[in-house]
């Protein structure tokens, strides 16, 4: 168990490899309680929203979600989160864990009348079921099928509402269940007894890293953009001005310096972490924003922010403990799914 965002969180129940090959092949499960949730509602709502985010949110039908960032004045990544449509006029967002007291009050100091906004974080509590056996166990728990990818559904719950979403951090099929906090033990419990394996925050980091999924924090940060970390596809610069466009579109212009690329290191190398120098050209150029052993692949794999002219198959080196070991730059992601 470690600290992460003021909760005590599990690292591994039986162990990061276990785990990620249960989310791989079968089904795991994952307490993203942690997580904060947001309403935002009112007549509109939905115009404030596409002033506050990067991706079109008048696109969204009834029950459908998207990914999208919330940036600074200067294109810089606050958070990314994920947002549904759950009424006309509502929406729900969940966000990272470590940025809801900003989220909420960089949301509320730009708040503008018509547009309600409340943090129902203590409220509700998450699981995310993630595997190619997720849409089946699902079955078995409710009798229903999942709601389609990307899409969000109302469930009943003891003690109220709660929310099927049918999204996922991992690569796999999945859907994350919010509910009362208060029912989150029962349902836990359940899930696990219809056969998932208990996955914690080191699982969690591999998978999507192979993805090359960012997190934030770590490959996201006030001090980077979208078009930086390769997040152009969940930016529509063609909806209107909304908060860091300028800056973006000069970007999307001119190519950004530096790019969020993808580096393996094939041959023995001590497992990589973030904060390791990134060499190219016998010189420091970066350093790691992520890094791991990846189960699937076998070999180490890394993210860093590397010159923007850089292209794959490029040679790099990454210094562990005083010794460089050779890498080369890639494709993302790093797992090619069918």
């Amino acid at each position: 168990m470690v600290e992460f965002a003021g909760w005590s969180m599990p690292v591994q129940y039986k162990g990061i490899l276990e785990e990620h090959r249960a989310v791989r092949t079968g089904v795991g499960v994952f307490d993203i309680s942690h997580m904060g949730e947001f309403v935002v509602s009112g007549p509109r709502a939905s115009e404030w929203l596409n002033r506050m985010l990067t991706n079109n949110v008048a696109k969204l039908g009834l029950s459908q979600g998207q990914y999208t960032l919330m940036l600074n004045e200067r294109g810089g990544v606050i958070d990314d989160l994920l947002i549904y449509r759950t009424g006309e006029t509502e929406f729900f967002l969940v966000v990272n864990a470590a940025r809801i007291p900003e989220d909420f009050a960089w949301m509320s100091g730009h708040l503008e009348d018509g547009v309600v906004l409340e943090d129902r974080s203590a409220d509700f509590a998450a699981v995310a079921v993630q595997g190619p056996k997720a849409a089946e166990l699902y079955k078995g728990l409710t009798g229903a099928e999942l709601p389609v990818r990307n899409h969000i559904e109302t469930r009943p719950a003891s003690a109220g509402t709660s929310y099927v979403a049918r999204t996922g951090y991992t690569g796999e099929d999945g859907f994350e269940w919010f509910l009362p906090a208060v029912s989150a033990a029962e349902l836990w419990n359940s899930i696990c007894a219809a056969g998932a394996v208990p996955c914690g925050l080191g699982a969690r980091d591999t998978l999507r890293l192979e993805m090359c999924y960012p997190l934030n924090g770590s490959d996201l940060s006030p001090e980077r953009t979208p078009i930086e970390a390769g997040l152009g596809f969940f930016v529509d610069l063609a909806k209107g001005a909304f908060m860091g466009s300028e800056i973006l579109e000069a970007q999307k212009r001119e190519s950004p310096a530096e790019r969020l690329t993808a580096i393996v290191v094939e041959g023995k190398a001590p497992p990589l972490r973030s904060h390791y120098p990134v060499w190219l050209n016998d010189q420091v150029v970066a350093e790691t924003s992520s890094g791991a052993l990846s189960p699937s692949l076998g070999y180490g794999i890394a993210l860093a922010y590397l010159p923007g002219n850089v292209t794959p198959g490029t040679g790099v080196e990454i210094e562990v403990r005083g010794r460089r070991f050779a890498g080369r730059v890639v494709k993302k992601p790093f797992l090619k799914k069918a």
